[in-house]
Formats: structure tokens, C-alpha cells, sequence
């Protein structure tokens, strides 16, 4: 079997990453439709450097996941929780669908319920943050389903295709989250 199943959702679940998947990464993050959304795209990303990142936010501690479809077992993105403070319980969630086929479906909602959930019950987080540029809307509408708040902007700080755009922390706290997931180890479901 090529991924483990750390945490199941009903669409998708976490796995560990696997640096076997660094050319898939570096194909999507290549990819301006997906890139434009993601701060690490304007590197020049290639297979070595992308497996350099990936082996490096291991080495550091980060809880970094690929995110796999359960309906064919297929890598579909991959979301972390890094710069982890374990003293003051709170970290950075980044995520991304790869997989275009999957926009629009539910699955990036999903599997930012799942993190957060590892990282609340397992990890027992009191808040995790999260940075999103202002012209991504569909993930602005995702996080604030979800349960993230705004805690601020950084005005046009963000410069693509000749335009500036803010771009917008938000947070969510423990108490904020309702678990869906892990909750169920607890309760005995």
C-alpha cells in the first residue's frame, strides 16, 4: 500500500507524505492555475528542490499529509501544520487540490477539517492561523465555513498580473472547532 490512513474523512484521508510524490508536487506547483494561490510559486520548482522541501519540513517537524481520495486511493494535494509551537499550542495550516478534477467537490473542506482536527485532538493545538490572498475567493468562502476568522490583513502585499492584493490572516481556536473525526476514537463510535 502506497499511503496509510492517519486520519479518515468521508471523501478523502491524511496520510504521511511520501517524498516518492515530490514529482507530482512539483508538477502541480508548477502549474500557474494552481501555483497563483500559493506563496511558494514564484521558485523555480524542479523534481531535486522539490524534494529538498519536502525533506526538509520533515526534518523540522512540520505534520505535513498527503491528501488522498478514498474513492481510488489517488493523491489528490497535500496540507501541513508547520511552524509548530508546542509551548504556546498553535501552528500554520497550509493546503492545496492539486488534482483539478477534484475542485469544487468538497475535498480541500474536508481535508481542512481533518488537520485541524490532528491538530486540536492529537496534537492539542489551542489555535492555528493561516494566511489566504484576497483575490482567492474560493478558499476565503471554504475557511470561513469552516470556522476561521479574520484577524487581518497586510494591504496590497500580495502582486500578481500587474494588480496588488491583500492578503488576509485568520485563525480558528480550539474551542471554535467542532470535531468530526477524531472525536469519534473518544466517544467510542
Amino acid at each position: 500500500m502506497d499511503y496509510y490512513k492517519k486520519i479518515v474523512g468521508s471523501r478523502c484521508y491524511l496520510s504521511p507524505i511520501r517524498i516518492e510524490d515530490a514529482a507530482k508536487y512539483a508538477e502541480w506547483l508548477n502549474d500557474l492555475e494552481i501555483g497563483q494561490y500559493l506563496e511558494i510559486f514564484h521558485q523555480q520548482l524542479n523534481l531535486e528542490k522539490e524534494k529538498t522541501i519536502l525533506k526538509n519540513m520533515i526534518e523540522k517537524g512540520d505534520q505535513i499529509f498527503a491528501i488522498v481520495g478514498l474513492d481510488k486511493d489517488k493523491l489528490i494535494g497535500n496540507c501541513s501544520l508547520f511552524d509548530l509551537d508546542q509551548l504556546n499550542r498553535k501552528a500554520e495550516l497550509g493546503i492545496f487540490i492539486g488534482a483539478k478534477d477534484y475542485w469544487d467537490n468538497g475535498y480541500g473542506s474536508e481535508a481542512t477539517r481533518l488537520v485541524l482536527d490532528y491538530g486540536f485532538n492529537i496534537l492539542n493545538l489551542r489555535n492555528i492561523m493561516l494566511k489566504v490572498y484576497e483575490y482567492n475567493k474560493r478558499a476565503l468562502s471554504c475557511y470561513q465555513k469552516i470556522g476561521f476568522r479574520e484577524i487581518g490583513r497586510r494591504r496590497k502585499a500580495k502582486l500578481i498580473s500587474g494588480k496588488a492584493w491583500d492578503i488576509i490572516y485568520m485563525d480558528i481556536l480550539a474551542e471554535e472547532f467542532d470535531s468530526i473525526y477524531v472525536s469519534r476514537i473518544t466517544s467510542g463510535e
